[in-house]
């Protein structure tokens, strides 16, 4: 038990460093969250700073899921026996979204775990992660909505879980951590949701 409680710690904290915040801070000298929508992700970096400290800031928080799940991986690796190497990863990968969400550096003002959790579902199944990056990416383009994009792969995730069952870099059932990953990441959103409800959320402009 004390290995999944420290390893949920450890998780936590790395996805308490908030990329966003810091670039803004460094790039343009201000709060990314006291700008445009408030969020602290890439999104509202791109409105707000530009180009390349939201490219930055993307990356990063997508490096920020990947690598507490590779911790939890290798920690599995060096127990074998007595843990769930599986429940390893899925502890650390929700503990690193809430982290994010929740970043007890920043005031627990943080963004919205998507990115992070891109990065999760990359590393956990590659197969199963771009298969929801597509879909993203599509409702995105013909939307020109982020929010619903990443809503919409979020719901499709655990889905998806219950039909793919090779590529996982830990073998083990994914549906229930998939509906948990899902219900935060709808919940972060639903503010969106009550905008895209009442069409008037902010849409991405590709002419710029």
């Amino acid at each position: 038990m004390a290995v999944y409680i420290i390893l949920a710690i450890i998780a936590y904290t790395i996805g308490s460093i908030n990329f966003s915040v810091i670039i803004s801070k460094k790039v343009a000298g201000f709060d990314v969250r006291k700008k445009g929508s408030g969020n602290a992700g890439s999104t509202n970096v791109l409105r707000a700073v530009g180009k390349k400290a939201a490219i930055i800031t993307l990356l990063c928080d997508v490096l920020k899921g990947v690598v507490p799940a590779l911790i939890a991986i290798l920690v599995g690796n060096i127990m074998k026996e007595g843990v769930d190497r599986a429940l390893l990863v899925q502890i650390s990968s929700v503990a690193v979204v809430i982290g994010h969400t929740f970043p007890i550096f920043f005031q627990f003002r943080g963004g919205k775990g998507v990115a992070t959790s891109l990065g999760i579902a990359l590393v956990t199944n590659w197969k199963l992660g771009l298969i929801c990056l597509v879909f993203a990416l599509t409702i995105m383009a013909l939307t020109r909505i982020v929010s619903l994009g990443s809503i919409s792969a979020a719901v499709l995730y655990p889905v998806l879980t219950l039909f793919i069952h090779d590529n996982y870099i830990v073998q083990g059932q994914y549906f229930v951590f998939g509906i948990i990953m899902a219900v935060i990441i709808v919940f972060n959103h639903r503010s969106n949701l009550k905008r895209i409800l009442a069409g008037n959320e902010n849409r991405l402009s590709f002419k710029k």
